[in-house]
């Protein structure tokens, strides 16, 4: 017949082996888990905005959308006014290239190169705005990938 302690230790001895099923089974669980997560669609959704900076890009699309009204207002106020002042009163988004007079009920066919000179201006106004920005605040050291 068994003694208390031979009965004790057995009853460890099942304790132990109940445990040790257990974590199995939660462990195969998981493993379960995260295979269906990762061949699913919405973990590699979630996996292209982690890597690929997709967070970054829309808010560096919305402080840009907001530094180009703000720049393109400085633009139509202020350097427009400045070059008007140099050209002698002459408005830039005025300036064009008449391929075509108008004649009768015909339109008049002309390049507007003072506007596209005015929208470069704003664009790279723009630009200078961002860049410095963007390394005046060194917000460029941040989106560095880490090896």
């Amino acid at each position: 017949m068994a003694t208390d302690k031979q009965i004790a230790a057995q009853a460890k001895r099942e304790a132990a082996k109940a445990r040790i099923e257990a974590a199995k089974a939660k462990a195969e669980a998981a493993k379960a888990k995260a295979a269906a997560l990762s061949g699913g669609r919405a973990s590699g959704f979630f996996n292209f905005i982690r890597e690929q900076g997709v967070v970054g890009l829309a808010v560096g699309l919305a402080i840009g959308t907001a530094a180009g009204a703000s720049v393109k207002s400085i633009v139509d106020n202020f350097i427009s006014p400045l070059v008007s002042l140099l050209t002698q009163g002459v408005d830039l988004n005025s300036l064009k290239l008449v391929l075509q007079e108008a004649h009768g009920t015909k339109p008049e066919v002309a390049i507007g190169w003072g506007a596209i000179l005015s929208s470069l201006i704003t664009l790279i106004a723009t630009a200078l705005v961002i860049y410095f920005v963007i390394h005046g605040a060194k917000l460029d050291r941040i989106d560095k990938k880490k090896s």
